[in-house]
């Protein structure tokens, strides 16, 4: 089979190589998976610099979260267990895990549905407990983790505003549905948040951002609201200043969805059984931009790494395209 493997780490374009590899052999309690989708996810851009808090022995495949088919003919989700990841024809996952793939969703779609959802749906939710009639702001709302968020809120029945980088991500999240779009490259987005929000600022603040989306987040909080801290895809991981908490009785939350896999399994099922549901009503749709072929994925990566994508990349490992219902 062919693989993308990382045997030094480095820049997606430089370290990972397509190799023809032998089918991986699962371990205890695992599956061997046939991978129609691989959804591209910031952290396989960490994991193949070396920069990820799990560092699998070199060397490995990424490719953390994927749509593909059991080898008794079973459609599911998996994030697998890597080294051998999901940017090649075959990975491996652990039994346990493995979730129905929605019927409503296509392949590259089902790939995108698991990580950045359930992150929201428990950073939204069960974190911030989010509240329809709420205001809730949601950095690189074009991207990714930003798109599924801002789908949730509006789930939810909260007013969403969307902060992006740049004009064409602006319109992204128009199209989303944001109630409004703030372009932090020429809006300064406290002041609009402020405008927008008649002063009191948002009850919800998602961020997988870090540095100066968090900073401004802080600046237009309202009383009593909630910051979610998702990830630092900007680099930078900010300091909070707790003295600046104190005074606005604000909260800053962490979310670090993959604990729950781990000690809450249940919780897991159960979101993956509200975001089937959401999926089949149409009020969650992942955004995916671009549908790859396998020999374009280091180049997915390496895009994904340097923040210049909209929604979500996915990489069709398939013979068959990867695209059946």
């Amino acid at each position: 089979m062919q693989a993308w493997r990382v045997h030094t780490t480095g820049e997606p374009r430089e370290a990972m190589r397509l190799e023809d590899v032998p089918e991986p052999v699962p371990g205890e309690g695992e599956v061997r998976l046939r991978v129609l989708a691989a959804a591209v996810n910031f952290p396989d851009a960490l994991l193949v610099r070396g920069r990820y808090q799990i560092r699998p022995p070199l060397p490995f495949t990424p490719g953390v979260e994927v749509c593909a088919e059991t080898e008794d003919g079973r459609r599911v989700i998996a994030n697998p267990a890597l080294p051998h990841g999901g940017l090649a024809e075959y990975a491996t996952a652990p039994a346990a895990a493995l979730l129905p793939a929605p019927d409503s969703l296509d392949d590259a779609e089902a790939a995108a549905l698991h990580i950045g959802y359930q992150t929201g749906w428990f950073g939204l939710h069960r974190r911030a407990r989010l509240q329809a009639g709420e205001t809730l702001l949601v950095h690189a709302a074009a991207g990714g983790v930003g798109s599924a968020a801002v789908q949730l809120g509006k789930a939810a029945g909260a007013t969403v505003v969307g902060v992006v980088g740049g004009k064409a991500k602006a319109r992204t999240a128009e199209e989303l549905g944001c109630d409004l779009v703030v372009d932090r490259t020429a809006e300064d987005v406290a002041a609009r948040v402020k405008e927008f929000t008649g002063g009191r600022g948002a009850d919800v603040v998602y961020d997988p951002v870090g540095g100066d989306a968090y900073t401004a987040s802080t600046k237009c909080i309202a009383f009593e609201g909630r910051i979610v801290v998702v990830g630092f895809a900007g680099g930078t991981v900010p300091a909070p200043a707790l003295n600046h908490v104190l005074v606005k009785n604000y909260s800053v939350l962490g979310l670090h969805w993959g604990l729950y896999a781990h000690r809450d399994p249940a919780a897991v099922r159960d979101c993956h059984a509200e975001l089937t549901r959401l999926a089949a009503t149409g009020a969650v749709k992942p955004l995916v931009s671009e549908r790859l072929p396998l020999a374009a994925a280091a180049d997915a990566v390496q895009r994904v790494a340097d923040g210049t994508t909209t929604g979500r990349l996915v990489v069709l490992p398939a013979r068959d395209g990867g695209t059946r219902p």
